[in-house]
């Protein structure tokens, strides 16, 4: 059996051979799936799910070839869909939340004749369009041939995944197939010693002008200063993993930690689950047979089990292992010299379907001093999947990766032998939850485990989103940033004042907490609510924030923003976030120099209370820097406890009169009041333009005597 075809280089001087390079990528792309479903046995089997967390294959057979028009009617390539029924019907696949996330819906599926007409018409438009839609080299990713590499190499994802769903089918529903033929070779299990690979700094990431096709989450930059470390020679073979199952690993709770337990225990899981007892033989399910195990294969398990593994073996050797990290995994592969493929000779490793539909011995491919680096099956990591430094979407494909940066999918690395194209480079990046099952098993390093990973979260939530947006985004409309513009305001009113403390109080996400860090020792930030506080944690602990953004009805854009782009990257040492009431602040909050209290006053249960005591907190001339728009709702305020905005002895009471008449034993007005704007953005066409009142005060060294704080 010839090649199947490698993802093609993107750049050259030939772009007439260029396209027809990747017309003929397309087609052995296309032939191949289809080839793929020819091994369901009868049409029951297309109609039947393999696992209930899943659509039937019927869904997947028809889903690649959606995608092609779906992509190519967001990018303006064809402007009529082929069948608009099948283009919504078989757009968006299920992506299941947990283990029990039960998939019970009804579809009314098309017949497979239907499925496989509306396939060919697919075929068929997009070969015409490659054929006469100008070509110019290279193809990057902003690029309108880039689509087509797009539906492709997301036509070659599915051809694996899609293979893991017959492999969970009931066998009677699969007969084999020539063009997936598997490895018919084993014997004993090998040992499996743990070798040294020399420590060093690995750069992970492309650059943009990369000639290769590559999903978002492999662009950007990280780089990871790694010692040197241990790992297994081999992945983890069958018969290696009979033991844990013979010593009732399984069963031992301690060996599992709670996500691990709660999917073991809902799947009553004993032993990996494609091995198949009987009596008191095993056997493996491959995809279209059962065989006697091979014990020296690797074992296919998902991450939870192969780090129960890995607990099991530290406590019987004595000395911690675990699964590597994303970085360690690129340090053995350098270590042990493994190239990408060639693209007219087999692959060196059991990958891209060059040798077998199946696992393999796990000595066959021997790379340097190890074996399978790449190829075999995917090698679960201990990495969660996380953005690189300089992360965006495509436009094309916004919801590729980024439901994935949840710190639930981790990463798998090397491949498997029916991983082709894009997945076969070893820069690719793709995810699974850890209970998932894929063609994955494991190999093991030495030592403790790396420190806490890095965030991949995206905040999600509307209000904090508008915030993070409010405090590090965008400006709009010219209006400066608010938390930006008060800080600076209150700096200046500083002036030769001691700049020790500052307290930023309902500091929400925290961008003036870090803009007075600038110029203060200590900052301490502070908000009701944790959610907000959150925000603030993870700027100070990562640099960065990641969030959506609402653009129209439930479509969102993403935003990533960093403290080092914001000249603010050294200063997260020096700021500190807390949850707090500031009604009635813990005693520890005390010996200020500063306090900003930006769009407080009208959101606090006793605005009375606070102003009262504020100067309890502040070092006698220090400054309070209050701004408010004054927007007095009583779903904050209870009426009775406004300080202003209504009528008082027949005249118009405003919320300055009441900071007057409350502020006034303690400060003494110092400047204002001034106004400044702000510019919340709600959606990309919605924006809440407002006014701050800004009031700056300084507390006296002593109280001011009865009558003298009523007109500072």
């Amino acid at each position: 059996m010839s090649l199947l075809p490698r993802t093609p280089c993107l750049s050259g001087d030939d772009a007439e051979a260029k396209r027809q390079e990747i017309r003929a990528y397309f087609h052995a792309t296309f032939d191949r799936y289809e080839a793929l479903f020819e091994s369901l046995a009868s049409d029951e089997a297309f109609y039947r799910k393999p696992i209930t967390l899943r659509h039937p294959l019927i869904f997947y057979y028809g889903h690649t070839a959606t995608f092609f028009i779906n992509k190519l009617v967001l990018a303006g390539l064809v402007t009529e869909r082929l069948d608009p029924r099948f283009e919504s019907m078989f757009a968006v696949g299920v992506d299941e939340m947990s283990w029990d996330d039960l998939n019970d819906s009804h579809y009314d599926w098309p017949n497979l004749a239907a499925v496989k007409a509306y396939r060919e018409r697919v075929r068929s438009l997009v070969d015409g369009l490659m054929a006469r839609l100008p070509l110019a080299l290279p193809i990057t990713w902003d690029h309108p041939w880039w689509v087509f590499l797009m539906g492709i190499e997301h036509e070659r994802i599915h051809l694996e995944t899609s293979s893991v769903l017959i492999r969970q089918h009931d066998l009677k529903y699969v007969v084999p197939h020539p063009a997936f033929p598997p490895c018919r070779d084993s014997g004993p299990a090998p040992g499996n010693p743990l070798l040294e690979v020399p420590g060093g700094t690995v750069v992970l990431g492309r650059e943009r002008d990369d000639p290769w096709y590559g999903w978002d989450n492999e662009y950007g930059r990280c780089e990871v200063a790694l010692p040197t470390f241990r790992a297994s020679r081999h992945l983890v073979s069958n018969g290696e993993f009979l033991a844990f199952v013979a010593d009732g690993g399984y069963a031992d709770d301690g060996l599992w930690d709670e996500e691990g337990r709660a999917w073991r225990d809902f799947a009553r899981a004993s032993h990996p689950t494609f091995w198949v007892p009987k009596g008191e033989a095993w056997f493996l399910r491959l995809m279209l047979e059962e065989v006697a195990m091979p014990w020296d294969w690797p074992v296919e398990v998902n991450c939870l089990e192969a780090r129960a593994f890995c607990r099991w073996l530290s406590a019987r050797g004595g000395q911690p292992v675990r699964l590597p990290t994303e970085a360690e995994w690129y340090r053995l592969a350098a270590h042990a010299g493994v190239s990408e493929l060639a693209p007219d000779a087999p692959a060196r490793a059991n990958l891209h379907l060059d040798h077998h539909a199946s696992s393999c011995p796990v000595g066959r491919f021997r790379q340097g001093d190890f074996s399978d680096v790449t190829g075999n099956v995917w090698q679960w990591t201990e990495t969660p999947i996380h953005p690189f430094d300089g992360f965006r979407v495509h436009p094309f494909y916004d919801d590729f990766t980024t439901p994935t940066f949840d710190g639930r999918h981790n990463l798998l690395k090397g491949g498997s032998w029916i991983a082709c194209g894009n997945e076969a480079r070893l820069g690719s990046r793709y995810a699974f939850r850890r209970h998932f099952f894929q063609h994955a098993g494991f190999r093991y390093v030495g030592g403790e485990g790396p420190d806490t990973p890095p965030s991949s979260h995206y905040e999600t939530d509307k209000l904090l989103s508008e915030y993070a947006e409010f405090h590090y985004g965008d400006e709009y409309f010219g209006v400066a940033n608010f938390p930006r513009a008060l800080a600076n305001l209150a700096i200046q009113a500083m002036g030769d004042r001691p700049r020790r403390r500052a307290l930023d109080l309902g500091c929400a996400a925290g961008r003036a907490s870090f803009e007075l860090a600038r110029v203060f020792e200590e900052v301490t930030g502070i908000d009701f609510s944790a959610r907000f506080i959150g925000l603030g944690v993870d700027l100070a602990r990562g640099g960065v924030l990641r969030y959506t953004l609402a653009e129209e009805g439930e479509l969102v854009a993403y935003r990533e923003r960093r403290l080092a782009d914001l000249g603010l990257d050294p200063l997260p040492g020096k700021v500190a976030f807390y949850q707090g009431d500031a009604c009635n602040l813990k005693p520890l909050f005390s010996g200020y120099d500063l306090i900003l209290a930006a769009n407080l006053i009208d959101r606090l249960y006793s605005p009375a209370r606070f102003l009262t005591g504020v100067h309890e907190r502040l070092n006698p001339g220090g400054l309070l820097l209050i701004a408010s728009p004054y927007t007095w709702l009583t779903e904050h305020t209870a009426r009775e406890e406004w300080i202003g905005g209504f009528k008082k002895d027949g005249e118009n009471f405003t919320t300055l009169d009441g900071l007057k008449a409350l502020l006034g034993p303690h400060f003494r007005l110092l400047q204002g009041p001034l106004e400044v704007p702000f510019a919340i953005r709600e959606t990309r066409r919605k924006f809440q333009h407002s006014l701050s009142e800004v009031t700056i005060w300084e507390r006296r060294e002593s109280p001011a005597s009865p009558g003298e704080g009523r007109q500072p």
